[in-house]
Order: C-alpha cells, then sequence, then structure tokens
C-alpha cells in the first residue's frame, strides 16, 4: 500500500474527502518526524514504535571500484512492531 492508497482507504472508511484524509495524515506524518527530530520516541500503542539511533561509522567497500571506504557515523530510523501487529501479520 502506497500513500495514494492509505489516503483514499482513510476517506473511504471516515466518509470524507481524499484531501482533507491526505491533510490529515500530512500532519501526523509531520508530527511523528518532528518528535523524532527532537530525539524522543514516537509508540502507537498496539502498531509500534519509532526510534532515531545513531549508527556507529563502519568500514564499507565501493561496489564499482572494489576500494575501502568508511561510512561516516549516522542517525537512523527504527521500528520495533507491536504486540497486536505481530499477532495481526502472522
Amino acid at each position: 500500500m502506497n500513500k495514494g492508497e492509505l489516503v483514499a482507504t482513510i476517506a473511504d472508511s471516515r466518509g470524507i474527502t481524499k484531501v482533507q484524509a491526505e491533510r490529515a495524515l500530512n500532519i501526523v506524518l509531520k508530527n511523528m518526524a518532528e518528535a523524532m527530530e527532537r530525539g524522543e520516541r514516537v509508540t502507537l500503542v498496539g502498531f509500534g514504535s519509532f526510534k532515531v539511533v545513531e549508527r556507529a561509522a563502519q568500514k564499507g567497500r565501493n561496489p564499482q571500484t572494489g576500494k575501502a571506504i568508511t561510512i561516516p557515523a549516522h542517525n537512523v530510523v527504527k521500528f520495533k512492531p507491536g504486540k497486536r501487529l505481530c499477532e495481526k501479520v502472522q
């Protein structure tokens, strides 16, 4: 499911327009991203939680040349599924 399909599903299930559904979804995603930028964990009970963690610098290889490179430390978003989500997809 992509964002357009999600917006259509929200609109159909709530009886609102796709524009209203997309606006609401964008607000939710924006607030989640801003919270993670501040270093906060975002938890949606039953669905899962998102948090930002720092990935340490590591060694890698350039696939075109085979030359060894150092990949610098950087932040990544980690997702941990909630119990109910895990039960639904089993």
